[in-house]
């Protein structure tokens, strides 16, 4: 499955996410990477078991987040991570989130590992998050991929969760300059918060803005959630109902994961 091309009759990718503990140094850590490390590898071994077509990585224990620019630190260890989960997978993709909005730390990592992609929460426009007020930086980030001289793909939020837009927004634009003018090579669409469900009027209309372009759900995706979206998406990103009854702070359940990838097969013939 590409989740980077619109294929109206397909099921869509299963992208998996695995939700770092708080890494040494940021403000909740415990100290301890190898607790990190093996959390990791044990919710990468869950997603692969179960079937997703890829995995994204992301430091979401490190709350309160930097804004923009990480520690090199946090860097440094998820590039470590990111290595051995790609030791342990086969044919399946891997994307780099490093939150809140640091893309070029999350290019430059996918970059020394060889990851297929980086996820992008602010990639266009301004918004007002709990971070402070985060702008895009989509040239900046575009010009470092042409200079490392990589194929990364950018997979980028519209109307991020856990944001609201510095001024009225226009999702019908945002969508076209986010795709066409910022060559994200993926427009995501989130609900308002973490596992949040997504409005699939939202989903409808950025579909219509950008009819041939890779879209992908990316918060909230359940097996009630899962029938309205699929039609529209090219990709579910789904962490939180992966877990143990749908708990962040619990391990991923292999038999949700299986489940999960049982119910996306099936929107193909629905």
């Amino acid at each position: 499955m590409n989740a980077f091309e619109h294929r109206p009759s397909a099921a869509p990718a299963f992208l998996g996410v695995i939700h770092l503990p708080a890494l040494p140094g940021a403000p909740l850590s415990t100290g301890s990477f190898s607790d990190v490390l093996s959390a990791a590898m044990r919710d990468a071994d869950a997603l692969l078991e179960g079937g997703v077509d890829g995995l994204i990585v992301e430091n979401l224990g490190d709350r309160p987040y930097e804004a923009t620019t990480v520690d090199a630190s946090t860097i440094a260890y998820m590039t470590h991570l990111a290595v051995r989960l790609r030791d342990r997978m086969d044919h399946q993709i891997l994307g780099i989130n490093v939150l809140r909005n640091d893309p070029i730390a999350a290019l430059s990592i996918a970059a020394a590992v060889q990851a297929d992609f980086i996820r992008v929460n602010v990639h266009t426009g301004t918004m007002v998050t709990d971070q402070g007020v985060i702008s895009g930086r989509a040239r900046e980030t575009v010009a470092l991929k042409r200079r490392l001289g990589v194929s990364t793909r950018i997979a980028a939020d519209i109307a991020v969760k856990h944001a609201s837009p510095l001024g009225a927004l226009d999702l019908t634009q945002t969508a076209k300059d986010t795709a066409l003018r910022a060559c994200a090579d993926a427009v995501l669409v989130t609900g308002s918060g973490t596992g949040q469900p997504i409005d699939t009027a939202l989903v409808t209309t950025v579909r219509q803005a950008i009819p041939d372009h890779a879209i992908w759900a990316a918060s909230g995706v359940t097996p009630e959630t899962l029938p309205a979206l699929a039609p529209l998406v090219d990709a579910v990103v789904v962490g939180t109902w992966l877990h143990e009854d749908s708990r962040l702070d619990r391990p991923l359940d292999v038999e949700r994961v299986r489940a999960m990838a049982r119910f996306i097969a099936q929107t193909a013939n629905s």
